[in-house]
This record gives C-alpha cells, sequence and structure tokens, in this order.
C-alpha cells in the first residue's frame, strides 16, 4: 500500500499538469505556438513526476526523467510505446523551441502536441488511480 504522502504529491502532480496543460491551449489559442508546446511538455513532466512520487523518487534533470520513466514503465510494458514516443517528441520540440532562434512550429504541430500531452496525462492518471485500488 502506498503512504499518504507519496499519493498527494502524486496527484498535485496531476492536477498542476492538468492546469498546464489548459495555459498550452490557452496560448495556442492566441497564436503563441512556442510557449504553448513549452506548456504542454511542462505537462507532460508534471504527470512523469508524478509517477516518481509514487515511488519516492527524484531526480533533477529531465533527461533523468525521461530516462527513469523509459527504463521501469516503457521498457517493463507497464504503458505503451507511443507515450515514450510522446515523452522524447515533445522534450525535443521543447529544447528546439527554446534554445534554437528563429524556430518555427505550425499550429498543426502545436495541437498534435497538446492533443499528445493530454494522452500521456489520462494515461498516468488512470495508473496513479489503479494504484490507489491496490
Amino acid at each position: 500500500m502506498l503512504d499518504t504522502e507519496k499519493l498527494a504529491l502524486a496527484d498535485y502532480r496531476i492536477e498542476k499538469s492538468k492546469k498546464t496543460l489548459i495555459v498550452a491551449k490557452s496560448l495556442i489559442n492566441s497564436g503563441d505556438y512556442l510557449d504553448s508546446v513549452n506548456r504542454s511538455y511542462y505537462a507532460i513532466f508534471h504527470a512523469a513526476r508524478a509517477l516518481l512520487a509514487l515511488e519516492g523518487t527524484e531526480f533533477k534533470k529531465h533527461s533523468a526523467v525521461i530516462s527513469h520513466f523509459q527504463r521501469y514503465y516503457i521498457k517493463t510494458k507497464i504503458f505503451d510505446n507511443k507515450l515514450s514516443n510522446i515523452i522524447f517528441n515533445a522534450f525535443e520540440i521543447r529544447n528546439e523551441s527554446d534554445y534554437e532562434d528563429f524556430y518555427v512550429l505550425s499550429r498543426e504541430d502545436t495541437e498534435q502536441q497538446i492533443e499528445d500531452a493530454a494522452k500521456f496525462i489520462d494515461e498516468i492518471e488512470k495508473y496513479i488511480n489503479l494504484q490507489k485500488q491496490n
């Protein structure tokens, strides 16, 4: 059985993830695609960190969170490989959009990342809810 603190932190991070996704959606509607993909990446990242909360694990680097997710949740087939693709793609796009000069995103690409983030969050939340029942 998971302890109350770990569950509370996981729930907090899922809620933070959902709120961040709402911000991403509002940014796309205002035409701010670069900030929208940034926020949608962070929505995914917070959801991945919700899993870490269940374990009592913490990492300082984004790459470490993603690597841990890959190793312990994708390779073990807890989650489908599509979630691995979502987090890796979002991470790449976020890095390029944040650090590359003149990086251009289309509305379609931004919408796809928001849609992918929603799928990612939903899958993680379902898993966390299942863990609460066990």
